[in-house]
């Protein structure tokens, strides 16, 4: 994650959220995620593109990016 977020920095914002601190408690029932950990990508509206559970695959990200 650290390596994409510096390859991304310039077209996306990354925000880590720990669901033991007070806002992913706050946020976690908001955005329906319990599990981590949870990847979701927001479009720039703020809809929901895509969420993963578990393992993370970077190449998604770009993919993403590659068709917007």
């Amino acid at each position: 994650m650290d390596e994409l977020e510096l390859e991304v920095e310039d077209d996306i914002l990354i925000i880590r959220l720990n669901i033991q601190e007070s806002v992913g408690m706050e946020l976690a029932p908001l955005y329906n995620f319990e599990f981590t950990p949870t990847f979701i990508y927001f479009d720039a509206e703020g809809n929901e593109v895509w969420r993963m559970v578990g393992d993370f695959d970077p190449q998604r990200v770009r993919d993403t990016l590659a068709n917007e």
